[in-house]
C-alpha cells in the first residue's frame, strides 16, 4: 500500500505541474462567479437559479472529465515516452501497484477539484437570492420549486390490450387490415391510437387519474400537479380553460363521510407548455391514495384537449435541495472514475494522442448515448443485421452519462433517490470501470517496456 501511495502522491504533484491543469482550474475559478452573476435565465429568480445550476455544472462536469483524461493518459505513457518508468520498474514496485498508483492519484486529484468548485457552485446558488434582494413571492416559488428534492408520479399507461385485439380482430374479419403490412407494427399503432383515446378528452369530458403511494414528508407541505397539453384545434388565442379537483375522489363515487378536503381550481392555461397548480398536502388520503380530475370546460372550449404521455406529473417533496445537490455531486465523481480508468487502459497500449481521441469519442458517445440510439433505431430499418450486432451493443455498453445527469435532477427540483444513485455506481464503478481496471492490468503486465539487443 506504501508503494501505491507513493504513485498517487507523484502523480497528482505531476499533474499539477501540468499547464492545462493549471488553465482548466483557473478557468473554473474566474468563470463559474462571473457566470453566477450574469445568468439571468427566463428574468425570475427560479429561472436565474435554474440556468446557472444548469450551465455551471456541465462546464465543471466538461472540464473535469477532459482534465481526468489527459492527466490519466499523459501520467503512464510520458513515464514510458521518456524512458522514466524504467527507474520505475526496477525498483520493488510492481506493475499493478504502479496502475493502481496512478488510478488513485487522478481519481483523488478529480475528487478533490470537483469537491471544491461544487462548493463554489453550492455557495453561490444558496446567496443569490440574498444578493439580487428578491421579494417575497420569488423567495415562496425557489422553495417550493426549486430549494427542494421532489419526488414525481406519472400515471401509468392505461392497459388496451382486450381493446387492441377486438379492434383487430374486427379489421381483419371485415377486410380492412393494410396489405403487406406486419401484424407487429398494426398492433403497435393500434395501442398507439388506443392510449391516445384515453389521454384525450373532449369538450365537457372529464379524465381522472389516480395514484396509490403518494407519500408526503409533512401533511403541513404543499404538492404540485405539473401539466401540459396539446389540442386538436388551436384556439384563438392558443389558450384552454380547464377545471381541476384534486383529493379523494372516493369519498364522492362511494358516498363515504369527507375525510379530507377536495381541492377545486380553475385555470386558462396556454397551449404545449408545462404549468403547475399548487395543492395542499392535506389532500392525500391516510392510505397515500390521491386523485386528479380534469375538465375539458365545456361553456369555453371549443377543442378536445390531448395530453402527451409526459403531460401528467404529481410531485411532493421528499428531501432536501444540499442532499440532493450531493447526490448529484456524487454522479459526475462517478463518471470520472469510469473515465480514469478508461483512459489509463488507452495509455497501456496506446501513444497519447490515439488514446486520447479513443477516450474522448468513448466520452461524447455516452454522453449523447440516447441521442446515438435513436438515431441509429430510427434508421434500423435500412441498415444490416451489423448495427443490431455491433454498433447497438456497443453502445449499450457504454454508460448513460445523459441518463444520468445532474441537470436533469436539479433544475426541475427532481429527487436523485439513493436507489437510483447506488445504480449508477454499481453501473459506473463497480462493474464497467472495474472491468477497464482488470483489463488494463492484464494488458500492462504482459507489455513489453524494453527489448534487450545484442
Amino acid at each position: 500500500m506504501h508503494s501505491i501511495w507513493a504513485v498517487a502522491t507523484n502523480t497528482i504533484k505531476q499533474a499539477l505541474r501540468m499547464k492545462i491543469a493549471a488553465v482548466f482550474i483557473i478557468l473554473l475559478i474566474v468563470l463559474l462567479p462571473v457566470m453566477g452573476v450574469s445568468m439571468t435565465g427566463d428574468g425570475t429568480l427560479k429561472g436565474r437559479l435554474q440556468t446557472f445550476v444548469s450551465y455551471g455544472l456541465s462546464l465543471t462536469n466538461l472540464l473535469l472529465c477532459l482534465l481526468t483524461i489527459i492527466v490519466s493518459i499523459y501520467t503512464l505513457t510520458n513515464d514510458i515516452e521518456q524512458k522514466q518508468i524504467y527507474t520505475v520498474i526496477t525498483k520493488p514496485i510492481r506493475r499493478y501497484q504502479l496502475l493502481l498508483g496512478k488510478l488513485l492519484g487522478v481519481i483523488l486529484l478529480s475528487a478533490a477539484l470537483l469537491a471544491l468548485f461544487s462548493a463554489i457552485i453550492y455557495t453561490i446558488t444558496i446567496y443569490t437570492p440574498k444578493l439580487f434582494d428578491a421579494d417575497e413571492a420569488d423567495l415562496i416559488q425557489v422553495d417550493n420549486e426549486f430549494f427542494t428534492a421532489r419526488a414525481v408520479l406519472t400515471p401509468p399507461e392505461v392497459d388496451v390490450t382486450q381493446e387492441v385485439l377486438d379492434t383487430y380482430e374486427k379489421l381483419e374479419k371485415g377486410g380492412q387490415l393494410p396489405p403487406d403490412v406486419p401484424r407487429s407494427k398494426i398492433m403497435a399503432e393500434l395501442t398507439r391510437r388506443k392510449q391516445l383515446e384515453k389521454r384525450a378528452a373532449v369538450v365537457g369530458q372529464w379524465l381522472v387519474w389516480e395514484f396509490n403511494n403518494v407519500k408526503v414528508l409533512d401533511p403541513n407541505e404543499t404538492l404540485f400537479i405539473r401539466y401540459k397539453y396539446d389540442v386538436s384545434i388551436n384556439p384563438p388565442d392558443l389558450q384552454v380553460y380547464s377545471r381541476w379537483l384534486v383529493g379523494d375522489d372516493r369519498q364522492i363515487r362511494y358516498g363515504t363521510t369527507p375525510e379530507t378536503p377536495i381541492y377545486e381550481f380553475d385555470r386558462k392555461n396556454l397551449i404545449r407548455t408545462f404549468h403547475e397548480i399548487e395543492v395542499p398536502a392535506d389532500a392525500v388520503a391516510e392510505d397515500s391514495y390521491l386523485a386528479v380530475a380534469f375538465l375539458n370546460d365545456p361553456q369555453r372550449n371549443e377543442t378536445t384537449v390531448i395530453f402527451p404521455p409526459d403531460g401528467l406529473e404529481v410531485l411532493y417533496k421528499a428531501d432536501t435541495f444540499t442532499a440532493n445537490f450531493i447526490r448529484a455531486v456524487l454522479l459526475i465523481l462517478f463518471r470520472l472514475i469510469f473515465l480514469a480508468s478508461l483512459s489509463l487502459l488507452a495509455s497501456t497500449f496506446l501513444s497519447f494522442p490515439v488514446a486520447i481521441l479513443l477516450s474522448l469519442c468513448i466520452l461524447f458517445t455516452a454522453a449523447f448515448s440516447g441521442f446515438c440510439l435513436e438515431s441509429f433505431d430510427y434508421l434500423g430499418e435500412n441498415l444490416s443485421w451489423v448495427y443490431f450486432y455491433t454498433v447497438r451493443p456497443i453502445i449499450l455498453l457504454l454508460p448513460q452519462f445523459d441518463k444520468f445527469s445532474p441537470a436533469k435532477f436539479l433544475v426541475p427540483a427532481r429527487l436523485l433517490s439513493w436507489p437510483l444513485l447506488a445504480k449508477a455506481a454499481g453501473l459506473m464503478v463497480c462493474i464497467k470501470a472495474l472491468l477497464l481496471l482488470l483489463l488494463a492490468l492484464l494488458i500492462f503486465s504482459f507489455r513489453e517496456i524494453a527489448k534487450i539487443i545484442i
